[in-house]
This record gives C-alpha cells, structure tokens and sequence, in this order.
C-alpha cells in the first residue's frame, strides 16, 4: 500500500500542478483537502478537477463559520491590524485551513502533509507551523522548495504539458487569495512598486468612480465585542460578513495598497479589499472608545501590535496568542451597543455611537460647569503631577546661576563656588 499525503488544495495553479508531481516524486497516494473560507469557488468543479489530475480522494471542509468566529472575531476584538494597513485576511485564514488539513491527515492514517506555498513567502511558515504544533509526527512537503520550477511561468509550461487547465494565463498572471475577509492580489503588474494596480485588478470593491453619488449610512451592532447586527438585523457571523463586504464593496471601502514587510525579511508589495472588514474594525474601535476605560485602552494598543504580528508571522497555536485571547476578551464585556458610520465614494466617517455601558458622560465634558466636577481639585492634581518638573527646574536654575555668578568673577575658586 503506497503512503498518502494530504494536500491542501485550492485548484489554482500551484496546487493543481502538485498532485501529479507528488505522484511522480513521492509515489504517493494523494488526498486533496479543499477549505472553504468563503472563496466563493465553484466547488464542483474543484472537486471533479482534483480527480481529474490525480487525486485519489477529495475532502471539502466548510469552514466558513469556524474562520469568523474562531480566528477572525478574536483578531477584531484585538484590534490586530499589522503595519498600520493589513487586515490579516489570509494570516487567519491559514492556520484554520492546516488545522482541518492535520486533523484529515491522522483521520485518513496519512504519513505527509504538503501545501503549495513557495519558499519566499509567509504562508509556508503559517501552514508548518501549524502542523508542526498539532502533529509534528507529520512529514511536510513543500514542492517549491523542491522542484526545478522557477517561475509561475514555469508553472504554465508544466501545466500545459500534464494537459491541465488553469485560470491563469501569460496575460493574466496575478497571484490572488480570496475568503470571506478579503482578497488579495500580488504578482503582474503589482511586482513594481511605481506601478499604480490596474483598474481591472480590484474584483469585489468599486472605485470611488464607480461608487453612488449619495451617502449611505450602516449601523453595526456588536455584543461583548462581536459583530451581530447589520441595520438593525440579526444575522449569523457568515451572512453578517457578506453583507458588510456588499454594502463596504459598493461604497469603495476597504481598498489598500502595501509593502508590507515579509516574515522571512523580504519586502513585498499588494493589494488588498476588505470592504466589510474595514467598516467592522472602524466600528468595532469607535465602540471601544465609548466603553473602555482609558488605561485599558491604551495597554490595549500594545496588545493588538502584537497581536497582529503573531498572527502574521503564523504563531496563532501559541501560548502567547492563547494568554491575549483571555486579556482580549476581559476588555470586551462590555463593548456592547451599536455605531453608525457614514460611507461615501471611499470616505467613512462616523455618525453614531450607541452603549447601555458608555463611559461618556454629559455632565463631565460638557463646557457647562456642573456640582460633579470641582475645578478647584484640578489645581492640586497639577501641582503633584508637576512635581518632578518644578524639582528639576528649580535645581537646573540654581546650577544656571552658579555657572552665571563663575562666569563674572573667573578668580572664584571651585570650592568657593561649591558652597
């Protein structure tokens, strides 16, 4: 009986060149995992081109609510946004994928597992890093670290020569991941960073162009830090996302265009659409910021810094994400209300904020004086906060003045100035 292997498959063309290569390197029977993360395949056909190429089994795990509650939610609640731009799309969807690929692995008694990542990007290291923290018992094979291929080109040319159909082509050579998130695109003209990404590039988001030439308000409801509601309806976490994703994509939310600094030290460029996830994280802060204490909130910026550097760089099954998580999820007991953000043509502002737990209180902020605030008490505050600044002030002044008095008299002798 030959050993398996568990490929984590997509259909692209990575993925749909390694399942006769593993045949021809490794002699193995191959398993081709398919997730879905809400890439919107059509999984039929991904299905019968698996086989069609060599497969010996195909497994489809749906994913799609596991993805958002288990690994999206948890980095919006953290406020995980690495370098300031990316949204973390497909750094949180990798380790649900290897996961489920590990688990059908020890279900099928597969000795292997590969994935079709290549060996200068982040991806390789989210999905090993994942096996090698659920079963490292599991031999790994990662082909472009392998074979002889160069180049996506190089790909095309195998492909073509295995008779297997691919949507990619010469002209159309962007390199994309798509899930309930977001999209990526990398690759074509997007390798040089002076090139502007070409209008035909973006697929699930409007130019400001191309976006209505009226205002449109959405109101995103949120309980103890989770997303619920959209305009007032109560969906589940899958519909929630789509619907975010239409409304944001149509108003030109979400684009961003990055060099990004690669785990393995590389720069690299991309862009990225995440409509729906850029109005959740813009509400989801505008929350926080009703009902969060301050000092929470500020060590709570340090968190979501690392918090999306762990995610990035693959480290999710970790103690250190595990022990974020519970602090993480202290805060958000009470980041319960809704917020109502205004989009147009790109452009988000914010309209409302709503919470039975705000910290916002009128009679504090309001420039009319009131009996719950005494400004006398602000005068003693000051003086204690300034304390070390008037200490230090007053001996700098005393040593300006000795300096000032030796300077006049230069037959002053040290000790004399001492004293």
């Amino acid at each position: 009986m030959p050993e398996k292997v568990v490929l984590a498959y997509s259909g692209g063309l990575d993925t749909s060149i390694i399942i006769p290569w593993l045949k021809e390197n490794y002699s193995y029977d191959v398993i081709a995992m398919v997730a879905d993360v809400g890439q919107g395949d059509d999984l039929e056909a991904v299905i019968e081109k698996a086989y069609k190429t060599g497969a010996s089994k195909v497994v489809v795990e749906d994913l799609r609510e596991e993805f958002l509650t288990g690994y999206v939610f948890p980095a919006l609640k953290a406020g995980a946004v690495y370098e300031n731009k990316y949204l973390l799309g497909t750094s949180m969807a990798r380790p649900v994928i290897a996961k489920h690929q590990v688990e059908v692995a020890l279900r099928e008694g597969a000795t292997a597992v590969a994935h079709g990542c290549t060996g200068k990007g982040n991806d390789q290291v989210r999905f090993e890093l994942t096996y090698q923290a659920l079963a490292p018992e599991l031999k790994v094979i990662a082909p472009w670290r392998e074979w002889d291929l160069k180049s996506r080109e190089d790909c095309l040319d195998y492909a073509e020569s295995h008779g297997i159909a691919v949507a990619q082509s010469r002209e159309k050579i962007h390199s994309r991941d798509r899930n309930l998130w977001h999209i990526s695109h990398e690759g074509g003209e997007l390798e040089d960073a002076g090139n502007a990404p070409f209008a035909s590039t973006w697929q699930i988001s409007k130019s400001p162009q191309e976006a209505p030439d009226r205002e449109e308000q959405v109101q995103i409801e949120f309980e103890a830090g989770v997303p619920v509601g959209v305009n007032g309806m109560r969906v589940g976490p899958v519909s929630l996302v789509e619907l975010a994703n239409e409304i944001g994509g149509r108003n030109a939310i979400g684009r961003v265009d990055i060099v990004e600094n690669r785990f393995v030290g590389i720069k690299s460029r991309g862009c990225y659409e995440t409509p729906g996830g850029t109005l959740l994280i813009a509400a989801h802060r505008e929350l926080e910021a009703l009902c969060c204490e301050r000092d929470v909130m500020h060590f709570k910026e340090h968190i979501g810094l690392k918090y999306a550097e762990l995610v990035y760089y693959g480290l999710w099954f970790t103690p250190l994400r595990e022990a974020l998580d519970a602090f993480v999820e202290s805060t958000q007991k009470e980041v319960t209300g809704s917020v109502t953000l205004s989009l147009y043509k790109g452009n988000l502002s914010v309209v409302s904020r709503q919470s039975e737990h705000s910290l916002y209180r009128t009679d504090l902020s309001s420039f009319t004086m009131g009996e719950s605030y005494d400004q006398k008490d602000a005068a003693g505050f000051i003086r204690i906060l300034g304390l070390p600044s008037r200490s230090r002030a007053l001996k700098n002044n005393k040593e300006k003045h000795l300096t000032v008095k030796n300077a006049k008299d230069p037959q002053t002798k040290p000790q004399e100035v001492a004293q």
